[in-house]
């Protein structure tokens, strides 16, 4: 096993993590303390993966006081927002910076603002890794004989805490011996799948093939694919879920040759403040990403482009979503959860 990478740990006072746009050609990791810096690691994706992103988020906001030790609203508000501002849609990041700000304003004068920022901070990616854990564990549940699984993004320890979502669910699957194959859409345009869970999976030995996003219904029409597994940076109430772009193709393929399709994400992804898909904002990226694989175009940056992030897959078509807490069916209700 080649099991030798973390994604982010915080050490002697700094963030350590691993610069994803480099994978899997060079393995760089970047130490900082500057808030801002992580700001821009998020919005550039060397730091990706919703529950991951959360983590980030409130290691950054206790940086912010490391060499600030001030109860000053306007300075929290300021970091608040500039962190807040670099992705939109995965709700973790909110979540994790809400219970920052929760913690802040319960400081007293006394406190060393930073310690308590941080201990906040740390009992976010612990919480995470206790999360993920339980996922993985969960998971095996889905699973009645050895199976193909198909996967598509990046759901592993390069996404989340611990062992991930999606992918924990399938490497847990594996070391019980439930997993024949797993097959990774390469998911344009930056393509996680092939740069990023294939390096995951080669770390760990199990066997995959790469396939390209279109390829997927293929496969099923040859009843080559038992089940889908695939993660998720938003929940709403009803179960709709938004996740990487081309989800949704996956599931009406999925939905259409009987195959099952679940979610793995924790309960921190699940927005409670809204009811449906419809209220998710989808965020929209440049057009480079479509043009270019590594800097090298491969269309010309002048034509017009349509570049969403995630789409929406409605609740009916997602067989089952795996939480820490439970599985649970459709019809989905999260109210109580």
């Amino acid at each position: 096993m080649k099991n030798n990478y973390f994604a982010l740990k915080f050490e002697n006072n700094y963030l350590h993590f691993l610069n994803q746009t480099k994978l899997p050609f060079e393995e760089e990791y970047i130490s900082t303390d500057s808030y801002e810096r992580i700001a821009e690691a998020i919005e550039k994706l060397e730091i990706r993966g919703a529950p991951l992103i959360g983590i980030a988020a409130g290691f950054a906001i206790a940086l912010a006081f490391k060499n600030f030790n001030s109860k000053s609203e306007e300075y929290f508000n300021q970091v608040y927002d500039r962190i807040t501002s670099t992705r939109p849609t995965a709700v973790n990041l909110f979540y994790a910076a809400d219970l920052m700000r929760d913690k802040f304003e319960k400081l007293l004068e006394s406190d060393n603002v930073y310690l308590r920022l941080l201990q906040t901070a740390i009992e976010i990616h612990n919480s995470e890794n206790h999360n993920s854990s339980r996922i993985s564990r969960l998971g095996l549940n889905i699973f009645h004989k050895k199976s193909n699984v198909l996967t598509h993004c990046n759901t592993g320890s390069l996404a989340a805490a611990s062992f991930g979502t999606a992918l924990g669910i399938i490497k847990n699957a594996f070391d019980h011996d439930l997993i024949n194959k797993v097959y990774i859409d390469e998911t344009r345009p930056l393509l996680q799948g092939l740069r990023l869970t294939a390096f995951e999976l080669d770390k760990l030995d199990i066997p995959f093939t790469i396939l390209t996003d279109s390829m997927s219904s293929s496969l099923m029409q040859k009843n080559n694919i038992d089940l889908v597994i695939v993660g998720a940076d938003r929940i709403a109430l009803n179960g709709d879920t938004a996740n990487k772009i081309g989800t949704l193709s996956l599931a009406i393929i999925c939905n259409y040759f009987n195959v099952p399709f679940y979610v793995a994400a924790p309960s921190s992804t699940i927005d409670k403040k809204i009811i449906s898909g419809q209220e998710i904002k989808i965020e929209h990226r440049s057009g480079e990403e479509i043009f270019s694989v590594r800097d090298r175009l491969i269309g010309l940056k002048n034509w017009d482009y349509f570049s969403p992030a995630f789409d929406i897959t409605p609740a009916h078509l997602i067989s089952g979503i795996i939480t820490e807490k439970n599985i649970y069916r459709f019809p989905y209700n999260f109210i109580n959860e």
